[in-house]
């Protein structure tokens, strides 16, 4: 110990300047440590300093042979014990141990790494990292990183998350309404673009708030200029959307329809392609029109009038479809064409023209085909991702808001597939090059087994029993010292834990600027319901909007 305390005072003239003992250890098991609280505490000043030292997520260090550890605390008590000479009390403090401060192998310099390799003894002393120490701990990892904010016991240090760890094995923001999620979101996103400006980013956004944010960065496709030609999508996705659900027909329909697409695609592949290998999931274009005819031609040649029931059902609802003005951006194409190139380059940004992310609003599709289309965009990125050449492939990082929507722990609340191709990124995904981003301010409601294939969490404000209770199991034991300050955490601080942060840490975001935040804030009644600002010209405009589906 005393050439690494030696080494440290050179590197560090700071580290072993007049530090308070908070402590002293009294029990070690596994990671974790327990201590009596010092009660010698003569003067204010260090009774002050004790109570400062030891707060829930404090960084505390003890000495070990050859290396000082560290941990955070985790919990405090008063324990009440009974002897023969009356009743005392004495004060608890549980520790959880996450790295320790050694020399280098040359002798030269200190550094933290994570995990302990020489445990301290009985009756060592527990205190207060200090500043040099906070530095040393929370200091830029060596792999490519990005700084999103500040630590918490020191405003002054940087809060760094590791891009490639954090991107590659997914993350999670999680956070309840107000806490600064969709801000805290924009800005990772924001931090990690503006080293990485050649990246690629899909977020589905389904209230129309990320716009504002990335400003020219960004191509933002909304319903009216998106495209999504319905013969990309899969058979159960079709059949979800050309079926009507609640129909007694229903199976013969899904039998009629699967027959005709198929025979649909043989007739647009024309006479001189090979088309027996078609499937109904064969990724080729077919008309609309000949899917009609197909249909229609097949319910001719029955005997029986009352055989044609299905027949008319789906017909009636596949031009009900066509009709309908709010998915013109799937069924409204006059002449069909194999353009999934484009399409596939504009949603994925490649190349990205200085547009490294795609926002999609889903906020005007109707209800009955949102999933639909999240199903559609998740799975073909997969299936891009696994198709691309190796020495080719770019990563992509899929970002889904309100993702408790589309992945939700209840098998009967969310669109299967959907839950399918989201559960499969997030298992697989990271073999192929594809991130997820999860974002949700109800994660009891979230899947599970997605979920715990995040491997950095950043736990925002949480009140709900629920909430914290699903986000206690998700995180690592190691950060378990940290939930407790979930419910008190202010807007835009959050817990970070897990693979892309270099130990568990209370952090505070950066602000953004103008023009950098979503529209995501709460509206202003007070300032609003002060004078009338608005009159029946308004509520004309708005129906108006309405009616004609005008953004």
């Amino acid at each position: 110990m005393d050439r690494l305390a030696a080494l440290s005072r050179q590197s560090h003239p700071a580290i072993e300047k007049g530090d308070v003992v908070l402590a002293t250890v009294i029990a070690i098991s596994g990671s974790w440590i327990s201590g009596v609280v010092r009660e010698d505490v003569g003067t204010n000043g260090t009774r002050a300093a004790v109570n400062e030292g030891l707060q829930i997520g404090g960084l505390v260090r003890i000495d070990a042979p050859e290396a000082r550890v560290f941990g955070l605390v985790n919990s405090l008590r008063i324990e009440e014990i009974i002897s023969p000479l009356g009743k005392s009390e004495r004060r608890l403090v549980e520790i959880q141990l996450i790295g320790e401060i050694v020399g280098t192998p040359d002798g030269k310099s200190v550094r933290f790494q994570r995990g302990v390799s020489a445990y301290p003894g009985l009756d060592a002393e527990i205190r207060a990292a200090n500043g040099a120490e906070l530095r040393m701990v929370y200091a830029r990892p060596e792999a490519a990183s990005v700084p999103i904010g500040t630590i918490h016991q020191d405003r002054s240090l940087p809060a760094y998350v590791m891009t490639d760890e954090m991107l590659g094995k997914h993350f999670a923001v999680l956070g309840t309404t107000g806490s600064g999620k969709s801000c805290s979101t924009a800005l990772i996103l924001r931090a990690i673009l503006s080293e990485n400006p050649c990246g690629h980013v899909l977020m589905i956004d389904p209230h129309n708030e990320y716009w504002t944010a990335f400003g020219d960065a960004a191509e933002v496709i909304h319903p009216d200029t998106l495209d999504l030609p319905y013969w990309m999508l899969d058979w159960e996705e079709t059949s979800s959307v050309m079926v009507t659900r609640s129909s007694d027909s229903a199976e013969s329909e899904r039998t009629i329809l699967k027959w005709a697409i198929v025979e649909a695609k043989k007739k647009f592949a024309g006479t001189g392609e090979p088309t027996d290998h078609f499937t109904v999931d064969t990724l080729v274009p077919y008309r609309i029109g000949d899917l009609l005819k197909i249909i229609d031609a097949d319910m001719g040649e029955l005997d029986k009038p009352d055989g044609t029931v299905p027949y008319k059902r789906l017909l009636a609802r596949i031009e009900t479809l066509r009709a309908d003005r709010r998915l013109e951006f799937m069924f409204g194409a006059t002449f069909v064409k194999d353009n999934m190139v484009e399409i596939l380059a504009r949603l994925l940004r490649i190349p990205t023209y200085g547009k490294p992310i795609t926002i999609l609003d889903i906020s005007g599709l109707p209800a009955e085909i949102v999933d639909v289309v999240v199903s559609l965009l998740c799975r073909t990125l997969f299936d891009f991702a696994v198709w691309s050449p190796r020495d080719q492939a770019r990563p992509v990082l899929l970002v889904c808001e309100e993702a408790h929507r589309y992945a939700p722990e209840k098998e009967t609340e969310g669109f299967a597939p959907t839950k399918r191709a989201l559960s499969r990124i997030a298992k697989e995904g990271r073999k192929y090059g594809i991130g997820l981003c999860l974002v949700s301010q109800r994660p009891s409601e979230l899947s599970t087994g997605i979920l715990s294939q995040c491997n950095t969490l950043f736990a925002m404000r949480m009140s709900n029993d629920r909430d914290y209770e699903f986000v206690k199991r998700a995180m690592p034991e190691s950060a378990h010292g940290l939930l407790g300050a979930l419910p008190a955490l202010r807007t835009q601080e959050a817990i970070a834990v897990g693979e892309g942060v270099s130990v568990p840490m209370r952090m505070c975001f950066d602000d953004l600027g103008d023009g950098e935040r979503p529209q995501s804030g709460t509206a202003q009644f007070a300032r609003l319901w002060v004078a009338e600002t608005a009159d029946e010209q308004m509520v004309a405009e708005t129906i108006y909007r309405w009616r004609n589906q005008i953004r």
